[in-house]
């Protein structure tokens, strides 16, 4: 009897121990960078990059996956996509997540006690893309990854990766990313931000605001037939305050610094607009998957610049639109983690 309590309780322990270690993992850090200058020459005053580690780095530091947000999300919200049987495995890679400037947890104009609201500088996808190499670099003393894996945004990020930093990683994912907006993702992007800043000195104007871009994205993240056959008439009126919640989770003037960001991304203009200019600076594997409904970042330049590049492409069907990576989750994992590995 007292042999089996013993047993129990180191059951118990162990139990709990591996617990404690996985919220560790997955507690919030940060990495000051001091004044951090921009590619538009202005700077950001004491700049913090927000950061989540999750499992072990081996002993040759061979193992480091770098997975950045997408567009208002925080690495809170990339938990669901880590450990065994998800999107990275971090019992096989030391999973680096970490909040892209302008979400809030990062520096923000939410945040900055120096240069709040409007007064905050303008940063572009290569700035975000530049402070988390500096995360690796200088504060974890990383000289190389294995893989950077994005989604939405945070894919665009991964694009700029492969060429601004075309050597530091073996592997690249952007998953429903582009390496620069079309004509269409610009119409949504600048109609967001418009409504912001033509409002923002406009006494009560911020409801309507957010009312108007939670309508924006509800008829964006998802493709009318998916909505015309499988939305219920009666939870119309739900999935709008769901979608005006999620807008209110991140301030206006911070969801305007990253349509800034985003509205300005063109990983071409540096090879002087030249897509096959861009490609022979990539080093990297790379992996691109797209949604061929996605109606939130068209695919066009996506598929364009993997076929430039001879790039391995997974091209998602159906009805699913932007979250067609969510919802067709298996057949993305079926790919990207036999593609992770050496």
């Amino acid at each position: 009897m007292i042999f089996r309590v013993r047993i129990m309780i180191t059951v118990i322990l162990v139990f709990l121990a591996s617990v404690s270690a996985r919220g560790q993992e997955a507690t919030l850090r940060f990495a000051e960078l001091g004044d951090l200058r921009l590619e538009n020459g202005q700077t950001i005053r004491q700049c913090r990059i927000g950061y989540r580690t999750f499992g072990a780095l081996s002993a040759d530091k061979s193992n480091v996956v770098l997975l950045p947000t997408w567009f208002t999300g925080t690495t809170q919200n990339l938990i669901g996509s880590i450990g065994p049987g998800r999107l990275v495995d971090s019992s096989r890679y030391f999973v680096i997540a970490v909040d892209a400037l302008g979400n809030g947890v990062s520096s923000s104009p939410s945040n900055s006690k120096l240069q709040p609201g409007a007064a905050f500088p303008h940063f572009t996808i290569r700035d975000m893309v530049n402070t988390q190499h500096r995360l690796l670099k200088e504060k974890l003393g990383l000289r190389h990854i294995r893989a950077v894996v994005g989604i939405s945004m945070g894919g665009m990020q991964t694009f700029e990766w492969m060429v601004a930093y075309p050597g530091f990683m073996d592997a690249a994912v952007p998953l429903v990313g582009t390496p620069r907006q079309s004509a269409f993702d610009l119409l949504l992007w600048q109609a967001q931000l418009r409504l912001i800043e033509q409002n923002r000195s406009v006494p009560g104007a911020e409801r309507s605001v957010v009312q108007a871009i939670a309508a924006m994205t509800l008829l964006h993240l998802r493709t009318p037939t998916y909505h015309a056959t499988r939305t219920k008439l009666e939870s119309v009126p739900t999935l709008f305050e769901e979608q005006e919640k999620a807008v209110l989770s991140l301030s206006l003037e911070d969801r305007a610094a990253q349509l800034r960001a985003m509205i300005g991304h063109d990983i071409y203009k540096r090879f002087g607009g030249s897509a096959e200019r861009a490609a022979a600076a990539v080093r990297a594997r790379v992996l691109v998957i797209v949604s061929e409904s996605d109606q939130m970042v068209n695919p066009l330049p996506a598929r364009e610049f993997a076929r430039v590049l001879k790039a391995r492409t997974l091209t998602l069907t159906g009805d699913y639109g932007h979250l067609a990576t969510i919802e067709q989750g298996e057949t993305v994992r079926a790919a990207v983690i036999p593609f992770l590995q050496p």
